[in-house]
């Protein structure tokens, strides 16, 4: 340091001889830094061409070139395979062609705006529901403390101001007896303070508590769970959506009404604090509120052009970031299969890219935050600054203290009425550093109300979403390439498909059967797999569907189940009786849920529904023999939990779901290759028991031996033909 001392001396010396003196070159550099910063202002409001690529792409470009390199690093230090790449770059473009597409579509973009005000509004009478409600009395509670705080403040300023006079005037006695009233104050004041951020926390949690449990009960409804992630295109991660979106919005909305309330609060009551004061030194009292507003009003105008565009900027990293932990969660999901591929060099290349996109993104925020916080901090720390000493001295500059001499001395006057100027400067001085306090958080809560606008529209359009998808109105990006055709069976609504079908539940029970009249069968991308399929099952029609992959074997399930829209035609299905379900499906890979082992066997019901329909633990053990899996029971209790998905085999488990076949006791079972872990005489022996109960079988197979369990055959063709006959077995097969 004495070094560096030494040099900048000697730099000094060499200056002054020309004439070059420091408070000159600090000007210049001042200078320097406010043309750059002009020329950057200057430069930021210029209107844009319409040839000028926007933030997006150029963003795009810079991720395409960093991808460039790296793939380049990786082929030439991993000789990875170059077709791998291929398939990787091809699924990120598709992605960010529909993204893209879907961007087009929207019809407004987050930002303070009228749809902001009509989602914030919907959201609110969800976090508020009523008048007189919990969360009610929260913001009761949270406005009370918010008011005394402002109270406490103007006093504990006055306390000070006292505390200055009475040093001034070398008053003891009463120095000492405001003092202890500056430290008794001290205790509800803190303890205000704390009741504060309490509050903001027991509000943020209510609101999030009251947002998760409205938009749980429209994720489940009507199988919404699975229409949004397979039927609808509009919400890429509704699991980053349900959890941390809420989350930070209810966070960002507590925060921000206490950021809004005690700064108005605190304006109003120190602004009248301040007229108080202004009047006892005979002043002016509207010519300092004047200045200030005047000051306030025009930086706030040039801080909102100058801003950017936060909200969409906090949307869009949300976004990348949602992306981002999709791919994570998809590389644990499928991490087996990953592995047995060798998959690792195109995940991580996926990875890299999600991880990339992010990165461009944050650095754009940081570098719009760095001009924008200059700017803000100019007028906040340096401009209200010097307005706030104009507006202290004027009532000492301009004011009229009438010099009084009743019983007292010359010195005696001026020392009081030096005494008041002082308890006057010292509590004006508090109260303006209050108040601009409170101006600036007023200031800095745009940019809080900006990026809540963010994340108001991701929670809404969730919200909107779910209320749609319940509704049966979805919106799919990505079409078949046949869909739209002049010929198709489905019609379209700007651009988008119109489920014209509908479903009628039969309450005959003597005729219980499943009728599908001029029925397509398409898939969510509206690819027509089955033009027009007209079938009827009857109680004891066992069919059997044969077919290609690919032909709608499985998609005939999901369309008798309810799970797909229906674009056209009728489809007849008998309702639900005595919580007797009309059809249970049972896939290849069963589905095992958390829980015990009677969990397992009663899926989806729950223990109070199966004490309630008669059956004891006894009911269950014979079902567990009938799939051969009670020494399961003998090994575990009933209500022993464990982890079924990786304790139980391939064939226990598929062996699992039929006694929960045997347990619901449905009219029609629909078997999709359900068996195809189990050797051939436990196979045949759990399908006799089946037909013994009443069951009707719709089975999807390629096992010639379970031929025999069933009466007529529906075989598709895979180009869209198909025939429904009685079956005619072999005379090998037949029972």
């Amino acid at each position: 340091m004495a070094v560096l001392s030494k040099y900048i001396d000697r730099i000094d010396n060499k200056l002054k001889r020309i004439h070059i003196f420091k408070p000159t070159i600090s000007q210049a550099l001042v200078g320097a830094a406010l043309a750059a910063w002009t020329i950057k202002l200057y430069y930021s409001l210029l209107p844009r061409s319409n040839n000028n690529m926007c933030i997006d792409c150029e963003n795009n470009i810079k991720l395409a070139n960093i991808d460039k390199i790296e793939n380049s690093d990786i082929s030439t230090t991993n000789a990875v395979n170059n077709e791998d790449f291929s398939i990787a770059e091809a699924e990120k473009l598709v992605l960010e062609k529909q993204l893209k597409n879907k961007r087009d579509k929207d019809l407004f973009q987050p930002g303070l705006n009228n749809d902001f005000v009509k989602q914030l509004l919907k959201l609110l009478q969800i976090m508020i529901p009523k008048v007189m409600c919990y969360e009610t009395g929260l913001l009761a509670v949270h406005t009370l403390c918010l008011i005394s705080r402002t109270f406490l403040s103007i006093y504990v300023a006055a306390l000070e101001g006292a505390i200055v006079k009475y040093i001034v005037r070398k008053d003891l006695r009463q120095f000492t007896i405001v003092l202890l009233k500056w430290f008794g104050i001290a205790i509800p004041a803190t303890f205000i303070n704390s009741m504060i951020r309490f509050l903001e926390g027991k509000l943020s949690l209510s609101f999030r508590t009251r947002l998760v449990r409205h938009a749980y009960r429209l994720y489940f409804k009507n199988q919404n769970y699975y229409r949004v992630s397979n039927l609808d295109g509009r919400i890429e991660n509704a699991d980053h959506r349900l959890t941390e979106d809420i989350s930070v919005f209810a966070s960002s909305i507590a925060h921000l009404y206490g950021s809004l309330t005690k700064p108005c609060f605190d304006l109003m009551l120190i602004g009248l604090a301040l007229m108080r004061s202004t009047q006892r030194l005979k002043s002016n009292i509207l010519l300092g509120p004047a200045l200030s507003i005047i000051v306030i009003g025009l930086t706030a105008h040039i801080m909102r052009v100058l801003s950017p565009k936060f909200g969409q900027l906090v949307s869009e990293e949300a976004n990348r970031y949602g992306y981002l932990r999709h791919i994570h969660s998809r590389i644990i999901t499928n991490a087996e299969e990953i592995a047995f591929y060798g998959g690792h060099k195109v995940e991580l290349q996926q990875l890299r890219q999600a991880y990339n996109r992010l990165v461009n993104q944050m650095n754009y925020i940081f570098t719009q935050k760095l001009w924008f916080i200059m700017v803000e901090q100019f007028f906040m720390k340096y401009v209200w600054s010097g307005t706030g000493m104009v507006m202290v001295s004027l009532p000492i500059l301009m004011g009229s203290v009438k010099k009084r001499y009743r019983g007292r001395g010359l010195s005696g006057d001026m020392d009081s009425n030096v005494s008041e100027r002082t308890q006057y400067l010292t509590t004006a001085r508090n109260l303006l550093i209050s108040a601009a306090d409170a101006i600036e958080r007023m200031m800095t809560a745009y940019k809080e109300i900006v990026s809540l606008a963010g994340y108001t529209y991701r929670v809404a359009s969730m919200i909107e979403v779910f209320e749609e998808t319940a509704q049966g109105i979805y919106s799919k990006i990505t079409m078949g390439k046949d869909a739209k055709d002049e010929h198709s069976v489905i019609e379209f609504i700007n651009d988008q498909p119109v489920a014209k079908g509908r479903i009628v539940y039969s309450d005959n029970c003597d005729n219980a059967c499943i009728s599908l009249r001029s029925v397509p069968v398409v898939t969510p991308n509206c690819n027509v797999v089955v033009t027009c399929l007209n079938l009827s099952i009857k109680p004891g029609m066992h069919l059997l569907i044969t077919g290609p992959n690919g032909c709608g074997k499985s998609s005939l399930f999901r369309i008798l189940s309810g799970l797909w829209p229906i674009y056209a035609g009728e489809l007849c299905i008998p309702r639900a009786i005595e919580d007797k379900p009309c059809m249970f499906y049972i896939p290849q890979r069963p589905y095992m849920s958390i829980g015990n082992l009677c969990d397992q066997i009663i899926y989806p019901d729950t223990r109070d529904s199966m004490l309630r329909k008669g059956i004891n633990e006894n009911d269950l053990r014979n079902i567990l023999k009938l799939v051969s899996l009670e020494h399961i029971a003998q090994r575990d209790s009933f209500y022993v939990v464990r982890d079924w998905k990786d304790i139980l085999s391939g064939g226990e488990k598929q062996r699992m779901a039929i006694a929960r076949l045997f347990y619901h006791k449905p009219m029609y079972a629909l078997l999709d290759e359900c068996t195809s872990a189990l050797s051939v005489d436990i196979e045949s022996s759990i399908y006799e028991t089946v037909k013994n109960m009443g069951i009707t079988l719709l089975t999807i197979t390629h096992r010639p031996t379970l031929w025999k369990f069933h009466t007529h055959l529906l075989e598709f063709d895979g180009q869209g033909g198909w025939s429904f006959r009685p079956l005619e077995l072999p005379e090998y097969q037949r029972p």
